[in-house]
């Protein structure tokens, strides 16, 4: 009876994970151009019947109609409802004079993210946005609703607190920029009240999926209260996590209060201990990310101008905000102390 050698099983293994890895990539290509073909056939639908009902006079009614022969015609085919024609009518007027770089990007999602952002997204900007960052990152649907809901556009506009520009090459530090967010929404933890540092960690380590996608695409967590030495020394970091595409290590440490200037300096030594100890040697500079609840500009810029590692300071947001036209009418926790103080009975001086 023959045997199979240890090197043959090592190269059958290698060989058989390249056939796997070309039978997916071949799978995602077939229903990538599936979807580009059905938007392709969505949007000929719209244009024709935008077109026919200005040119003809058409009313509503015809859509109905050309439901009903439609799905007789092809009863196979999903897709015709009247709903779903209306829909498609809609998505040829969202697009029809906006640039030929947008009209491509909506090919490449699914049907229902088009939708999603058609109806939820007015902008012209912002839809390109969620349009790009969906294609890019391979967002579901439900994924992609919660980034809307928690204003990740609004969001990516706002000034970011780091000093990439002075710590890392301009290639590097671009990318890094793009990477970070200036606020990170954690609502998807269910919490309705600030919490420890402790609670927040394990949180997030309890709903970690949900967490590397907010951080976004690249991430790939290795470990929480991550143990370094130094001599007899130990520290802990909260986060570690390795980016793939920027090609280095990424400390996060969590703050449950306002930023102060001493944790620039905790980072900034952290990360000079993961280069010296952790990074492999065609790895790009680690990155720190302090991960708080408030911050004020001006002092995080002054924080980390002298610092030699790239840090990056964001804010995150535990629950919904109270929408901007609200602002201001509900009463504050000083008002609620207040109130409570002013409840209490007054204390007998007899």
């Amino acid at each position: 009876m023959s045997t199979i050698k240890p090197s043959f099983d090592r190269a059958y293994q290698d060989f058989l994970r390249d056939i796997k890895i070309q039978v997916v990539q071949s799978r995602i290509e077939a229903a990538r151009a599936v979807n580009r073909s059905l938007i392709r056939l969505y949007w000929s639908l719209g244009q024709l019947i935008v077109e026919r009902q200005e040119a003809l006079g058409w009313g509503k009614a015809v859509v109905e109609r050309l439901s009903a022969d439609l799905k007789a015609e092809f009863p196979q085919i999903t897709g015709f409802s009247p709903r779903n024609l209306w829909l498609i009518k809609q998505f040829y007027e969202a697009y029809a004079e906006a640039p030929e770089f947008l009209k491509q990007l909506v090919a490449e999602i699914p049907w229902g993210h088009n939708i999603l952002i058609m109806q939820r997204i007015k902008d012209e900007v912002a839809r390109h946005y969620y349009l790009e960052a969906t294609a890019r990152l391979g967002w579901t649907r439900n994924v992609l609703l919660n980034q809307i809901k928690a204003g990740a556009y609004e969001v990516s506009r706002q000034d970011k607190s780091h000093n990439f520009s002075t710590t890392l090459p301009e290639y590097l530090a671009e990318q890094a920029e793009e990477t970070l967010k200036s606020q990170y929404s954690l609502e998807f933890l269910g919490l309705t009240q600030a919490v420890h540092e402790q609670e927040l960690e394990r949180n997030l380590i309890a709903r970690l999926k949900d967490f590397l996608i907010e951080l976004g695409y690249g991430f790939c967590f290795i470990g929480s209260q991550y143990r370094l030495t130094l001599g007899e020394n130990e520290y802990f970091l909260d986060l570690l996590f390795y980016h793939r595409f920027l090609k280095c290590l990424v400390a996060i440490d969590l703050k449950t209060g306002r930023f102060r200037p001493e944790y620039a300096g905790k980072m900034d030594f952290y990360l000079e201990v993961l280069n010296e100890q952790e990074r492999a040697p065609d790895d790009n500079p680690s990155i720190g990310i302090i991960l708080c609840a408030q911050q004020d500009r001006l002092e995080v810029e002054f924080s980390l101008k002298l610092k030699t590692n790239p840090i990056g300071v964001a804010t995150y947001q535990l629950y919904p905000q109270v929408p901007e036209e609200y602002q201001g009418l509900l009463p504050t926790d000083e008002d609620w102390q207040r109130l409570l103080e002013s409840a209490l009975p007054e204390e007998d001086d007899n």
